[in-house]
Formats: structure tokens, sequence, C-alpha cells
């Protein structure tokens, strides 16, 4: 066997990729962990269940990305960025995917990393990565709005670089999965669905979209539908949510930091925010797993399961295509995982009784 080269491998995250419409010059030092890239999946089980025989849906599968989640593509450029700035640390406030990230990038390149979490409101898979990247993690007595004005005015203060999606370095790698989407398809689809919770993401896509279209590189626009849980649903009840509640951990937020963002999202691109029901994205939670083989996180069903609400009321005109984004890793949430009666009874290691439990 011949012995291996010393060549380094290339690394081709985000920013190297899409370095032409990000704020990022020569002098950037780039934090990567090869992040973005992720599939975009056409599916298969879910036109037949709801009897679209012309409509093409596909998954846009944020859950590969290097620490599970989407978060991944705004952080390389917020580590990034904060690190040319002579940061030696950062805090975000988060539900879950945002810390897991941050603590991830933050280790990268040496950096402290400071987490506050609602108490008793994260996945416990979200908080173990935090802990395991090294971040120092802080409960705070309250939920993901009060964590995250405490995070403002500490980093107003203080040297410390604020990563949550208020840091307008976020957004901007956040919409490179817009490109992605565009690139393998060869333009952008009719119409894509986002869940929504801080609300970055559906503004980050939307801006992605508009600069590619700028840019020539697509030809059209999509009509942007996002999904909020109903009960933490500020954007669409219009108002605050003091007490946000939902079984979508991640997007259980009552006042998101980019209302603003998402509102323009959905009235330039003619689309709507809805809110979906618990049980409306366990099912789609179960579909996904069951039916189209990827286990997402309930908040990416969130989106599937406003897709169906809308396509049994026939919004979805005949030839069209959507896209869904799936925004992290159902292992990112094994509570809710286990939460099912599924039987997992021990048998007895004999042939007989093995093809018993098979046939029950």
């Amino acid at each position: 066997m011949s012995p291996l080269k010393n060549v380094p491998v290339k690394k081709i995250g985000v920013i190297e990729r899409y370095q032409e419409f990000l704020s990022v010059s020569n002098e950037t030092p780039i934090i990567s962990l090869n992040e973005g890239n992720t599939p975009l999946i056409l599916s298969e089980a879910l036109p037949k269940e709801l009897r679209l025989s012309n409509i093409r849906i596909y998954f846009k599968f944020e859950g590969l990305n290097p620490t599970g989640s989407f978060k991944d593509r705004g952080m390389t450029m917020a580590v990034s960025k904060a690190l040319e700035e002579g940061a030696t640390s950062v805090m975000c406030a988060s539900t879950g995917n945002t810390s897991a990230s941050a603590a991830a990038f933050a280790s990268r390149c040496g950096m402290k990393c400071y987490v506050l979490i609602p108490e008793g409101k994260i996945a416990k898979g979200k908080l173990l990565q935090a802990f395991r990247y090294g971040a120092k993690v802080i409960i705070v007595k309250g939920n993901f709005d009060v964590a995250l004005e405490l995070v403002k005015k500490i980093t107003s203060t203080h040297p410390i670089k604020i990563v949550n999606s208020v840091n307008p370095y976020r957004i901007e790698g956040q919409m490179t999965a817009a490109f992605e989407i565009c690139d393998d398809l060869g333009d952008a689809p009719d119409h894509h669905v986002i869940p929504v919770g801080n609300a970055g993401n559906i503004t980050a896509y939307w801006r992605g979209y508009k600069k590619y279209k700028e840019a020539g590189r697509s030809e059209r626009l999509p009509r942007m539908l996002g999904f909020q849980a109903a009960g933490a649903a500020p954007i669409v009840l219009n108002r605050v949510v003091e007490q946000p509640e939902t079984i979508a951990t991640a997007i259980r937020i009552g006042n998101p930091a980019s209302w603003k963002g998402a509102l323009e999202a959905r009235d330039e691109s003619g689309g709507l925010i809805d809110s979906v029901t618990d049980s409306e994205i366990t099912w789609a939670y179960r579909f996904l797993a069951e039916r189209e083989g990827i286990f997402a996180e309930p908040a990416s069903a969130a989106a599937v399961a406003g897709f169906v609400k809308w396509a049994r009321k026939g919004y979805f005109e005949e030839g069209s295509s959507v896209v869904c984004t799936l925004t992290g890793s159902g292992l990112k949430d094994p509570e809710f995982a286990l939460s099912f009666e599924d039987s997992m009874e021990a048998v007895e290691p004999r042939i007989d009784a093995v093809l018993r439990a098979v046939q029950a």
C-alpha cells in the first residue's frame, strides 16, 4: 500500500463557495466546518398521500450540516467576522441549535463561547452539544426572549460578540441555502415553505433568492410560505406571545428578532405566514421519518405540516415546484422521538419468539 501524500484537503464551506455574495475579503479568517452543500431530496410519499400527481416537492435537509442544523451557515460568517474584528469570545441566547453551532465554531478557532438558555425549554440533544463543544452554558429563569434581551444588553457593554440572528452576518451566511437550491434546480422554485421561529431563516432565504436573481443566476422568485407553531405564533397573531408553548422547541419564540424581515419576505414575495398545531406538526414529523426516510426535528416538521394544510386547500397550482426547508436533525430531540408508544419488549432468543414478534 502506498503512503498517503502530504496534500492538504481543500475545505469548501459556504464562504468559499459563495464569497462574491458575502461581506468577506482576503483578510477575513475563514472559520469553517465544511458546512452547506446539504441535499435537496425529492419527495416520494407526500405527493401520493395528498394525490398531487403534478407537483414536485423537495426537502432541503439542513440536518446534515456539521452540527445538525441550518445554523452552521450563518455561524461560519458570524464567527469568522468576529475573529477578523479581534473578538476573543461570543455569546448567544438559544433554544438549542444556535448554542450548538456557536459553541462548535468558537471551539474551532479557540474563542470562548457563552450560551444563555431558557430554563426547561431546550431539547437535551442540543444542550449536550453545547456542553461537549466547550461552551459555558447559563440557564436563565425565563423564556428565549428574556435570554436574548440579556445577551443584547451584555454584548452592547462588554467585549463579547453577539452571534444570534440580530448579527447581520448570520443572515448573510444563511442566504447561501437559497443559492444552493437555485444551483440544484437550475432556478428558484415556485414556492418555498419554511418554519418560522426567530424569523432569521425566512428573512435570509428571501434575500438570497433576490440576490441570485439580481446577479442573473436565477430567473424567478418564489412565494415564501412561513409557518409558526400555533402556541408560538406572534407574527400570525400580530402581537408578542409572552408565554410561547409548542413541542417544536426550536421555534418556541414569542417575539422574533427578525419579525420585520419575515413580513418583508411574505409581502414582497406574495406569500403568507400561518400557524400549524402541535398535532399537525407531530403527524408531519412521523410522516417524514416513517414514509420519506428523513429524520428531522419537530420544528422542521412545521414546514411540512404547513404545506399539507395549504395543499389540502388547493393552494398549489398544477406543475409547480415546492421546496420545504427541514431545519435540523431529529437526533437533536431524542425525548420527543421516544415519546410515542413504540413497543420495545425483549423476547427469548428463539426463532419462534422472534417470528411471533414480527407478526404481532
